[in-house]
């Protein structure tokens, strides 16, 4: 079986690839896995270092605007992208996949369309409540096209072989939450607010959170992720506490869900499957310069099923903004009521279920 993986930029797009091709792995032992990206993109570095072998297209996004340079830099674009398609005829020749998986960003589409025009099997998977360009166009002739949330299938005009299938991400083991709190150096009988940004972070959330410390160590416990470009001012203005852990980075996610009652982040793709998955509430603060404004439809589908709470990046240092946070972190009876939630929109086996869809693809 051979099955190639196209999709990158971000991680968002490449690690519900990569968890797939996991998943194949195990199940598959002589099968055949390979990627196509940008030299630009996060799969550069992270499929090589992973031992998957990486074609490489060049091809861009378009800009958004109509400004003048706008539309001088998308006729490069255009060209690009007929070039890139030309490329991924080569591509789909060489490997001859038995199925072709896109996963977002603009690397998929060259491949999808070189491989649906090779009269190929395609299946799509998109991360996101409100799909991308790439999914609405190609999903009209792809094999399969699988959803991560029910309110992403009004924008897909087709209705045969579409699935609500979750969005595959890590999983993690179940730990004691009084002795995850203790790893991290925390009170064991604290509620304990997890909050992060990503690997770089997220500046906004940081300067809310910083602003709101005392307030929070006050009574709780605070698990901070600031990411990498933040740690360091942040860390010389804050004073040493046995209720706070913060660190650039968190290596055992898995702990940190573990440990908190309550997480405050953005609402990317796989943040979203985390969050569920973990049945943990949520106060999702939606990046607001995402493509198509993407993560604020990603945390709606949460906030509108009792979930998450959703709070504006430019009202995030309103004192109401601070009190919905703090009063959520200490109300029992809600945060139940929205683990409960959560968990109702949870995929857990969205990897192994995505993995059986691929394989009975290629059978067929």
């Amino acid at each position: 079986m051979n099955v190639l993986f196209a999709g990158g930029g971000t991680g968002g797009h490449l690690y519900p690839a990569v968890a797939m091709a996991g998943e194949l792995r195990k199940r598959v032992p002589d099968v055949t896995l390979s990627f196509a990206g940008t030299e630009a993109g996060i799969e550069a570095g992270e499929i090589p270092r992973l031992g998957y072998r990486l074609h490489l297209l060049s091809v861009r996004g378009l800009k958004r605007g109509r400004s003048l340079g706008a539309l001088l830099d998308n006729i490069g674009v255009i060209a690009d992208f007929i070039g890139a398609v030309r490329s991924a005829f080569s591509i789909i020749n060489k490997e001859s996949p038995d199925v072709v998986v896109g996963t977002g960003g603009f690397v998929s589409a060259p491949i999808l369309l070189a491989a649906q025009m090779r009269g190929k099997k395609t299946l799509i998977q998109e991360q996101n409540a409100f799909p991308g360009v790439t999914t609405k166009l190609l999903s009209l002739f792809a094999s399969e096209i699988h959803l991560s949330f029910e309110e992403a299938k009004p924008y897909i005009t087709r209705k045969k072989e579409v699935y609500i299938s979750g969005n595959p991400s890590r999983s993690f083991s179940e730990i004691d939450p009084a002795q995850a709190r203790l790893r991290f150096g925390l009170s064991e009988s604290l509620p304990t607010l997890l909050v992060f940004g990503g690997s770089r972070g997220a500046r906004s959330i940081n300067n809310a959170v910083l602003k709101w410390l005392d307030q929070i160590t006050a009574s709780a416990n605070l698990i901070w992720q600031t990411g990498s470009l933040d740690y360091e001012r942040i860390k010389a203005g804050v004073t040493p506490s046995s209720r706070l852990w913060i660190g650039p980075y968190i290596e055992n996610m898995g702990e940190a869900y573990a440990a908190s009652e309550l997480v405050m982040c953005r609402a990317g793709a796989s943040t979203i499957a985390e969050v569920t998955n973990t049945a943990k509430p949520s106060v999702l603060v939606p990046y607001p310069h995402a493509t198509g404004d993407h993560q604020r439809h990603n945390a709606r589908a949460l906030a509108e099923n009792g979930a998450a709470l959703l709070i504006d990046d430019a009202h995030l240092l309103a004192p109401e903004s601070r009190q919905l946070v703090l009063d959520l972190l200490h109300d029992r009876k809600r945060r139940s009521a929205m683990s409960k939630a959560a968990l109702l929109l949870a995929y857990p086996e969205a990897t192994a279920a995505l993995a059986d869809r691929i394989i009975r693809l290629a059978k067929s």
